[in-house]
């Protein structure tokens, strides 16, 4: 596999995450849509205006972890 192929790779685990988070804290209604608690919408409309550098550290720490998988994916490429 590429590392174009790799990194997507890692972009869709990443997506995938949110969306399994996402749906585990949100309702499912009887006719299969979900309804976002409305802390967690107000929190995630806040961090969706906010630029990266405005973020508290532990939100921050959220996004880094991401980056890490990137990282390290770019890392093994370099060496190979």
């Amino acid at each position: 596999m590429n590392l174009r192929e790799k990194l997507s790779a890692i972009q869709h685990d990443i997506w995938a995450h949110w969306m399994r988070y996402l749906f585990s804290v949100s309702v499912r209604n009887p006719d299969g849509s979900y309804t976002i608690p409305s802390d967690k919408v107000e929190r995630w409309q806040r961090q969706a205006e906010l630029p990266y550098g405005a973020l508290s550290e532990r939100e921050k720490d959220s996004d880094r972890e991401q980056a890490d998988r990137v990282l390290a994916e770019l890392q093994q490429a370099t060496r190979r």
